[in-house]
């Protein structure tokens, strides 16, 4: 049972924001700043945000050098380029907008791990990916730097080659969320959380946003940023994908400083001060890992384990601290789903597993997307 003040005050927007995530804050910051007196809440099933945005590894990354080859696989040289682009303009929108400092950005590199001969071909066109991103990053972007292998103590019976990226660097993912969540509130954004949303009643009126707590909140328009999660409100082509990481204890002695990618992407480990952040293995049961339930299998943690064994921390010593997971969402191609959903209901989801690096960008997007259709 709501009171006067609560009908007076809580539950008639302008515009409700469904997704507290880097997605859905990034949308009402912008949304803010282009419509200064509309009123506007983001809603998030969660205490936290509930897919990947708080449960990723911390990469400011664009995609390892077998990750663009097998892209051109699929898309043409303009659709990668494009792609890319989207993703180093997405980092810098969020570094511009939060500032390094703040969310803890070290650009230390990024280094790809070749451990078959198949893998070590991809060498081969490394000076054609150089020369398609060279308008970009304005430098060649990969580089074969084989001599580091044993430096970085690596096994050099299982690594076979190894890519440097200049431009990769690592944030700490809680302090980028907390300070989006700061932006917001600040710029006078409510933010309810620890509530989803069951469904959506859309008229000429406006749009009933029905709360999973019986609460039925007023929007004048509604932006759904859920990602993995949107096919509960509303039918669209992804696919969610649980991506599993773990921390370590502290490493005495830790060699590695940067982030490090091997099989195209799918496993992914950083140093955070004298720790790995290590996750991926999604690969090893596609079908399986197309999941929303939170959890972690033991066949993958055992393969993370076994890795880190014999591959990343060969005779050194180290402990578990930590394992979880976060759900990301995928579709047949890599571009996110930007779209006007009907009337007075928008979307911006399928991350595809980029949400740090795209996440500001398609909130912007999307803001945009909104505002010009409402006033036109």
């Amino acid at each position: 049972m709501l009171s006067f003040w609560e009908k007076e005050s809580f539950v008639e927007y302008d515009f409700v924001i469904i997704g507290g995530g880097i997605v859905g804050l990034s949308t009402a910051i912008e949304l803010k700043t282009r419509e200064p007196q509309a009123n506007i809440v983001v809603v998030e099933r969660g205490v936290f945000p509930s897919g990947a945005s708080t449960k990723n590894a911390g990469f400011a990354c664009f995609g390892s050098l077998t990750e663009v080859l097998s892209d051109l696989e699929k898309l043409s040289e303009q659709e990668v380029f494009d792609l890319v682009k989207r993703r180093w303009d997405g980092l810098q929108l969020l570094r511009n907008r939060l500032g390094d400092n703040t969310i803890d950005y070290q650009n230390y590199g990024g280094y790809e791990l070749l451990q078959t001969d198949d893998q070590l071909t991809s060498l081969e066109k490394l000076d054609k990916v150089n020369a398609l991103l060279m308008p970009l990053f304005d430098s060649e972007v990969y580089r074969s730097v084989p001599e580091k292998t044993e430096a970085l103590g690596f096994s050099t019976d299982r690594v076979k080659g190894l890519v440097f990226n200049q431009f990769e660097a690592q944030i700490h993912t809680g302090k980028m969320m907390k300070a989006l969540q700061r932006c917001t509130l600040s710029m006078g954004v409510d933010l309810l959380t620890g509530t989803g949303v069951e469904g959506l009643d859309e008229d000429q009126a406006g749009v009933g946003v029905r709360l999973a707590n019986g609460i039925l909140l007023k929007a004048g328009n509604v932006a759904i940023c859920t990602n993995a999660f949107t096919t509960k409100l509303t039918h669209t082509d992804l696919k969610p994908g649980r991506g599993v990481v773990l921390v370590t204890q502290p490493i005495s002695g830790l060699k590695l400083k940067g982030t490090f990618h091997y099989d195209e992407g799918y496993y992914y480990f950083r140093n955070y001060q004298d720790r790995i952040i290590f996750g991926g293995g999604r690969n090893m049961d596609l079908e399986g890992e197309t999941t929303t339930d939170f959890g972690v299998p033991d066949k993958i943690l055992s393969k993370l384990k076994n890795d880190l064994d014999h591959l990343i921390l060969p005779g050194q010593p180290y402990e578990v601290e930590q394992v979880w997971s976060g759900i990301m969402a995928f579709g047949e191609t890599k571009q996110p789903i930007l779209k006007r959903q009907s009337e007075r209901v928008f979307m911006g989801v399928r991350l595809g597993g980029m949400g740090v690096a795209i996440g500001s960008l398609l909130g912007k997007e999307l803001a945009e997307l909104i505002t010009e259709s409402v006033n036109n």
